[in-house]
């Protein structure tokens, strides 16, 4: 009966510690996450058909707004300096 508890213990204890060895082991080290796609296989994916083409062709178009949306936000902040100093506020 002693030798059943502790075989119990001592392998609730061994999976306690692997655990908390791989918990540590995986967080000391986080991987790196990068969200740039390198050499223009944006472009290429967009040429092909199916959905992947149909991604790349959103991801591209979500790009393009986003650099007009800066350009008006420019524009938006310039009006502003403008009226501001026409006004005296």
């Amino acid at each position: 009966m002693a030798r059943k508890m502790i075989a119990r213990v001592a392998m609730a204890g061994i999976l306690i510690v692997a655990f908390t060895l791989g918990y540590v082991c995986g967080s000391a080290n986080p991987p790196q996450a990068s969200a740039q796609i390198p050499g223009g296989l944006l472009e290429k994916a967009g040429q092909g058909g199916g959905p992947l083409a149909a991604a790349a062709q959103l991801g591209s178009s979500i790009t393009e707004m986003e650099q007009h949306v800066n350009g008006l936000q420019k524009n938006i902040d310039t009006l502003k300096k403008i009226q501001s100093s026409l006004t005296g506020k």
